[in-house]
């Protein structure tokens, strides 16, 4: 059984570091290609940053120069370093895997997904 557990997600304040972890079971973690989407209330759950088996990684405009995506394929965990965080980041945050060569942007390319973990930016 697959399974994708985030963890860090938590209350900071603007301009705060935070750095989200998703660990994996149950999948060759090396062969998948990962992301990060995030969903704020009311909106459509959108891909934040992904990275492929070889490294390459993929970083929407509003975070390119603040968030940092990594893996540890030894520890079959993904990380999502986030700083200058702003209230705009507030989101729901999941990891996602997706058997495949490239960074996907759509919900639907990915096989598997965590639960979410709650990142909230406010003063």
């Amino acid at each position: 059984q697959v399974r994708l557990v985030e963890s860090g997600g938590r209350l900071v304040q603007p301009g705060d570091s935070i750095r989200l972890s998703c660990t994996a079971s149950g999948l060759s973690f090396e062969n998948y290609v990962l992301g990060w989407f995030r969903q704020a209330p009311g909106e459509e759950r959108v891909l934040v940053a992904g990275i492929r088996k070889t490294g390459t990684t993929f970083y929407r405009d509003s975070v390119k120069d603040r968030f940092v995506i990594s893996r540890d394929n030894a520890k079959s965990t993904l990380y999502l370093q986030m700083n200058f965080l702003s209230p705009t980041d507030t989101a729901v945050y999941f990891c996602a895997a997706r058997w495949g060569a490239t960074v996907a942007h759509e919900v639907n390319e990915y096989d598997y997904w965590g639960q979410g973990t709650q990142v909230t930016v406010s003063s």
